[in-house]
C-alpha cells in the first residue's frame, strides 16, 4: 500500500504545476495533502476530484488558507474532520478516514514563524496535541498521521540547525515535543526507519538558493503507530518536479486494505 503526503502550498497551484498528472502515474492508495488554499466549491472539478478516488476536504474558514485533503481508492467506514480542538475545524489542519484496521490522518501543525503570537497558539496546540497522541489505543486500531508537522526533529533534519536554534520549527520545546511522540509514546518516524541518511528534506526556503544548494529541513512526516514498524517498505522523497515549496514524501506499507 503507497501513501503519499504533500503540504502543495495551494492545490490549485500544484495541479497548474503538474501535481496530478504527476500522481495518475504513481499508483498512491491514499494521497494526504496540507494547505490546499481553496474552498470546496473552487475545486470541485474533475481536474482536482482525480479518477478512481474518494476525495475528502477540510477547508478553512478564512479564503485562500491552510485546509487538508485525503484521496484515497477504498472508500473509508468513515471521516473525520473534529477532533475536539476548535483550531484544527477553522484552520482545515485535521482529516482522518477509518479503514477496518487502520486510519490515517491528513495532519498541518501551525507554523509559529510569523510571530510572538502565532507561536504561543502553536505551543498550545502541541500540548492538545500530545495529550490527543497519548489517548489513541493501539490495540484496536493502527495509526499512520502524514503531513506537515513544521517541526524538524533532530539536527541532521535541516541543514542550518546551527543558526536555527531559536528560530520556530527547531525550538528545544518543539523538538521535545517530539521526543515525547517518538521516544516516550513510541510512534515510528516512518522515513528514518529506512533512512539515516543526512541531507534528506522536504522543505526549502524560496528565499536565496535554499532548493537549489538543498539547504533544506525535513518538517513532513508519516508518523506510525509502533505495530506498524516492521511494516515499512520503501520511503522516497520525490524532487525530480516542483509542485510546491515542500516535496512528496511517499512511504509503501507492507500491508493491504
Amino acid at each position: 500500500m503507497r501513501i503519499i503526503t504533500l503540504n502543495i502550498n495551494g492545490i490549485r497551484s500544484g495541479a497548474k504545476k503538474g501535481f496530478f498528472s504527476w500522481l495518475a502515474t504513481q499508483n498512491a492508495d491514499i494521497v494526504c495533502l496540507q494547505e490546499t488554499k481553496a474552498q470546496i466549491d473552487q475545486i470541485n472539478t474533475p481536474e482536482f476530484l482525480p479518477e478512481g478516488y474518494h476525495a475528502f476536504f477540510s477547508d478553512a474558514e478564512k479564503k485562500g488558507y491552510s485546509g487538508v485533503a485525503i484521496y484515497c481508492k477504498q472508500k473509508p467506514l468513515a471521516v473525520h474532520t473534529d477532533m475536539g480542538y476548535p483550531l484544527f475545524v477553522s484552520e482545515g489542519r485535521f482529516l482522518q478516514v477509518d479503514f477496518e484496521k487502520f486510519s490515517v490522518i491528513s495532519l498541518y501543525l501551525p507554523s509559529g514563524s510569523s510571530g510572538e503570537e502565532r507561536q504561543a497558539i502553536k505551543f498550545q496546540v502541541l500540548d492538545f496535541y500530545l495529550d490527543y497522541l497519548k489517548k489513541l489505543d493501539h490495540s484496536q486500531r493502527d495509526y499512520i498521521i502524514c503531513g506537515d508537522w513544521n517541526i524538524a526533529h533532530k539536527n541532521i533534519d535541516l541543514k542550518n540547525w546551527r543558526g536555527n536554534q531559536k528560530n520556530s520549527g527547531f525550538l528545544p520545546k518543539e523538538r521535545a515535543f517530539l521526543d515525547e511522540v517518538f521516544d516516550s509514546l513510541g510512534f515510528i518516524d516512518a522515513f528514518r526507519i529506512k533512512n539515516q541518511e543526512p541531507d534528506q528534506y522536504t522543505w526549502w526556503s524560496n528565499r536565496g538558493q535554499a532548493w537549489a544548494k538543498n539547504v533544506g529541513w525535513r518538517i513532513d512526516y508519516h508518523v506510525t503507530s509502533p505495530n506498524l514498524k516492521d511494516k515499512i517498505n520503501q520511503v522516497s522523497i520525490y524532487k525530480d518536479q516542483r509542485f510546491s515549496d515542500h516535496a512528496p514524501l511517499s512511504i509503501d506499507y507492507a500491508f493491504d486494505h
